[in-house]
């Protein structure tokens, strides 16, 4: 198939088979790649009600038809599988070279199944592929497993690795690559973790045919033009994703002593600017990237490195921990990823924590002896730590999220526990943003922004208004924007450099052969969103609109402070939100896809 590496590569764990079969031509029609490969295998492949961490449940990992080719920024790459944290949908989109280098292999899935009975690691060159003794790297830090691997194989090689959090399957940890991008969310590599496999190495050298060489090549530099000349190019290359750090203090979305307000007193010492003058190096782009959002940064204090932070990191652990200070989340973002831990899920984890000790709900006899005060940075590096090895009664109970967290530890804690269906929120403080709360509420993998970035929309038309319209906006993103994990490319030249996304229909058809609109391209989009609800369902026990719901402090505790000082989205305007929003979808009342709306997307006899 034109653009496609053509395999999809299975590697049992259990019993050490490796098997190809090729990609069949009606998947890529269904679903062209990426996350909806993954939606697809994990639905039709993985038993209901399997224990995520158990061998029934797969790890898929997917390129898309622009993966490796001449796209901005297309060197995206899906990790989908059963959430450990969730008991739902999760899939995570990683950035760097290694999707690049799976698609030169001929792969454009790779499926793991089953549970190895030692730790391995995956090796693949080109047609060589082999499970290989990991028992030297396990234990070890992912960013330290990368650099041992890269120097036994060659820069050549990319590398995707697990730290100790995936080993000891802490449920939010995540997986590493090029020493700083990672599949972050959702617990992929507590599966990966699971299944013993520490690191994947791979090589491709294979050409990909396209279909139409000269508009490829056509198609491609006019988007790399419209880049080039775009107007925010210097600034978003100067200061990534941290760029909007401080507007989102000035209008009350960022993050704040566990989401308890959204502006910070400190933020001159964390904002983008910050960051630049005291800690940043160079910039880092991603394969194909003519826009580099990455940075990588040396923390004088701590004589230690890493890429980062980007904006969620500094939100999560800067301002909603109390830390006024860009060299103490720099180092907590590098102890994260070594550790190989989601540093959103960890930063709204420790919040919480703190919020309880503060409160006193937790007391010293249950933090080992932590002070852990808002604030207070030695604590926040422990802890890191510790939840990466599961270590004491605070580490264990942290590795389990903040939802199962709170759960256990009671006291009304639950209540300032910030998460949507298990999923610990990212940095947008969502008090009086109802289009942004709404994303949030209705995200496929839970408390997730990147689906649906509609806090500009919220101040664009009225941030506290309820109506059709913004529930109409956050449907179209979360069908159109995903699609560029589908399709294996960065969203975000589209996102902040405000390039014209008809640029890629042309380019899509020049390597597929297909011709397809941005209008076939959505409902394809609303497949594959329709299908992850139909997944969550499947595995819940009385699932309902109630698993839509955010933490309650977005409904009964306006924030004391800063620019959303008093406000407050009301629980009826919520509930309301949600009625426009399953209408709107055809879903019914309770928040599930009615059979007139799988009927219509094809999917009826898929979820039978």
């Amino acid at each position: 198939m034109n653009g496609y590496g053509g395999t999809i590569l299975r590697v049992n764990l259990t019993d050490g088979k490796i098997t190809k079969e090729p990609t069949p031509a009606q998947l890529a029609r269904d679903f062209i790649g990426g996350r909806g490969f993954g939606i697809y295998f994990l639905f039709k492949e993985v038993p209901k009600h399997v224990d995520a961490l158990g061998p029934e449940n797969k790890l898929i990992i997917s390129t898309g038809p622009l993966s490796g080719m001449l796209a901005p920024g297309g060197g995206k790459c899906d990790w989908t599988t059963k959430s450990p944290l969730t008991g739902g949908y999760a899939d995570a989109s990683m950035g760097g070279h290694f999707t690049a280098e799976m698609k030169y292999a001929g792969l454009d899935t790779i499926i793991l199944e089953g549970i190895s009975p030692k730790p391995v690691y995956l090796f693949i060159d080109n047609d060589k592929i082999q499970l290989l003794d990991a028992a030297a790297f396990w234990g070890k830090g992912a960013i330290d497993v990368e650099v041992e691997l890269k120097h036994k194989y060659g820069e050549e090689y990319q590398v995707a690795a697990i730290g100790p959090g995936g080993e000891n399957q802490v449920l939010y940890a995540c997986i590493n690559h090029d020493y700083g991008r990672q599949a972050g969310r959702g617990g992929v590599g507590a599966v990966m973790g699971s299944k013993k496999v520490k690191a994947i190495v791979l090589h491709g050298t294979k050409s990909v045919v396209v279909a139409d060489p000269e508009n490829y090549h056509k198609a491609g530099l006019a988007l790399y033009k419209a880049c080039k000349d775009a107007e925010g190019l210097a600034e978003w290359s100067r200061y990534g994703t941290t760029v909007v750090t401080s507007w989102c203090n000035e209008v009350g979305a960022l993050p704040t002593r566990n989401f308890s307000a959204g502006s910070f007193e400190g933020i001159d010492q964390i904002n983008g600017q910050a960051m630049r003058k005291e800690i940043v190096i160079t910039d880092k782009g991603c394969f194909g990237c003519p826009s580099p959002c990455g940075k990588y940064s040396n923390m004088k204090r701590y004589n230690t490195q890493v890429e980062g932070p980007e904006y969620e990191t500094i939100g999560l652990m800067g301002s909603n921990l109390g830390i006024a200070d860009i060299q103490v989340v720099g180092e907590a973002n590098r102890l994260a990823d070594d550790m190989g831990i989601d540093s959103i899920s960890a930063g709204s984890c420790i919040a919480w924590a703190m919020e309880c000790y503060e409160k006193g709900i937790l007391t010293k006899a249950d933090t080992d002896g932590l002070e852990l005060k808002f604030g207070n940075a030695d604590a926040v590096f422990t802890l890191i730590k510790k939840i990466g090895h599961r270590e004491g009664k605070l580490g264990e109970l942290l590795a389990l999220g903040v939802n199962r967290a709170s759960q256990q530890v009671g006291q009304g804690s639950e209540k300032f526990a910030i998460h949507v269906k298990g999923m610990e929120q990212s940095a947008y403080a969502t008090h009086n943003a109802t289009a942004m709360l709404l994303a949030y509420m209705t995200c496929d993998v839970g408390a997730h922004h990147n689906r649906s970035w509609a806090i500009t929309y919220d101040l664009q038309v009225g941030r506290e208004k309820v109506v059709p319209e913004k529930v109409a906006r956050i449907i179209w993103l979360q069908n159109f924007r995903p699609m560029f994990d589908v399709m294996g490319s960065c969203r975000l030249q589209w996102v902040e450099l405000g390039i014209d996304r008809d640029l890629y229909v042309p380019l899509l058809e020049a390597i597929t052969g297909v011709k397809r609109t941005w209008q076939d391209l959505e409902a394809v989009g609303n497949r594959i969103w329709t299908l992850t609800r139909m997944y969550w369902l499947r595995e819940n026990d009385g699932f309902d609109r109630q698993w839509d719901l955010p933490s309650p402090r977005f409904y009964t505790e306006p924030p004391k402070t800063g620019a959303t000082a008093g406000q407050i989205t009301k629980f009826e305007d919520v509930q309301r939100l949600l009625d426009m929003y399953y209408e709107q979808r055809g879903w019914d009342s309770h928040g599930l896809p009615t059979p007139a709306t799988l009927d219509t997307l094809n999917l009826t006899a898929l979820v039978a």
